[in-house]
């Protein structure tokens, strides 16, 4: 047996320095494909078997794509890197004393650790609200979503009660970031053109759309007039907003808010808040309010150096003093900056502080709607749209996805068509 098979059976290294990375997200990919040509043994773990483009998870929960064209097995990804073995475990926690990862089957021994297991959906302590208000993070949340959108559609062609229709065909979305921003577009995008023809005893275009927002104003982390482009854009395609108002309770008829009203609703959508994985009690490191590990301009926690935290696990302040945001590039750099560093310390030379690059931010609001920020200059409306699609279609992992998603959205674009308009899963 060789010492990499040895390796992939029982995740210990083969006598050449040992990285474990734990995440197969953009951060821990990242990494891992940056170390292909190092004189080191790579065990890259991940809870699931493959590596997922959260950017387009709305669209599989809205019937926009299916989850295979958004999602691709670790192990295709890597299976040209000869020097990596891929692990299916969920990490419990981390033995710094003994530089070990701990997973529910296995402790896996590591020289140098990569953590970049993203983040997940946070109800402000209010975890109870969600089986009434899903998140999106994962595959199962958008396809639940799917199934709660269209199965809404079904139950209000069925129903002979005109209230409990008018409920039906009322959603919610919970928060005016970008994830929130898409979200309501693409289901306003969904009941008031694409399956306007489909029913009989109900009209798809009375569908209500209503977006919640606890602050002033929605993409708060776009200029400002931006933000009131996509407003505007918002309100063409038929989508109500309600800003400066916060979200008091969730239950399987509606929500109840603060100012005292309450909106009746079967779907409610949540995009409000995001909370990091438990990486920061792993590692017993100071975290912020969202729960993400407070490193160093290195991506080092307190007294680490041998541990890179990238990603949304991370809560980082660059060398130029620039706070890096949560996104997919973001953590591309910080995972890229993580394997050179390595390579760096084995030559027993000192890494430069890492630094943000910001290639700019986007968010789509429908079929033919976006907002983009360059810094330097911003876009919005069509041409947004087409920088917006271009740059994830890049970003998606493969070839063959690429090309399947971009035919996808030129038939949609045509024919106001969603192609993956099953109901699947849990209890009809």
């Amino acid at each position: 047996m060789t010492d990499l098979q040895t390796q992939q059976r029982d995740g210990r290294p083969s006598g050449r320095p040992h990285v474990v990375i734990i995440g197969a997200g953009f951060g821990g990919l990242s990494a891992a494909k940056a170390l292909r040509h190092a004189p080191v043994d790579v065990t890259l773990v991940d809870r699931r078997n493959y590596h997922l483009f959260q950017p387009l998870l709305y669209q599989v929960a809205t019937a926009g794509l299916s989850p295979a064209q958004i999602a691709s097995p670790i192990r295709r990804i890597v299976s040209g890197q000869k020097n990596i073995a891929v692990l299916m475990e969920k990490v419990v926690g981390v033995d710094k004393e003994r530089r070990e990862v701990v997973t529910s089957g296995r402790r896996i021994p590591y020289d140098y650790l990569v953590i970049g297991t993203g983040a997940r959906h946070a109800y402000f302590g209010n975890d109870q609200w969600e089986q009434f208000a899903p998140g999106l993070k994962k595959i199962d949340e958008a396809t639940e979503i799917r199934r709660r959108i269209l199965l809404a559609f079904e139950k209000a062609e069925a129903s002979q009660d005109e209230s409990e229709r008018q409920r039906l065909l009322t959603f919610v979305v919970v928060g005016g970031g970008p994830t929130g921003v898409e979200m309501a577009g693409a289901i306003a995008e969904l009941a008031h053109r694409t399956i306007i023809a489909d029913f009989r005893h109900i009209n798809p275009a009375e569908t209500k759309i209503i977006l919640v927002e606890a602050g002033s104003r929605i993409l708060t982390s776009f200029p400002e007039h931006l933000s009131a482009s996509a407003a505007r854009q918002l309100a063409k395609l038929g989508v109500t907003l309600k800003m400066e108002t916060a979200v008091t309770s969730c239950d399987v008829q509606g929500i109840a808010l603060k100012d005292g009203s309450r909106i009746e609703t079967a779907t409610i959508i949540w995009a409000a808040g995001v909370m990091a994985s438990p990486a920061g009690k792993w590692l017993d490191a100071p975290s912020d309010r969202a729960g993400r590990v407070m490193v160093d301009a290195m991506l080092h926690p307190p007294g680490a150096d041998n541990i890179f935290v990238v990603g949304d696990t991370a809560a980082v302040t660059d060398a130029n003093g620039i706070v890096v945001p949560g996104v997919a590039p973001a953590a591309k750099q910080m995972g890229h900056y993580a394997a050179r560093s390595i390579l760096a310390l084995l030559k027993d030379e000192k890494p430069r502080p890492f630094s943000y690059r910001n290639y700019g931010n986007l968010a789509t609001i429908g079929r033919k709607s976006a907002v983009a920020d360059f810094g330097r200059f911003t876009l919005s409306g069509f041409l947004a749209w087409l920088t917006w699609g271009f740059a994830h279609i890049w970003f998606l992992i493969g070839f063959r996805n690429r090309l399947i998603v971009f035919l996808d959205w030129i038939m949609a674009y045509v024919t106001f068509e969603r192609g993956a308009r099953l109901i699947t899963g849990g209890e009809n």
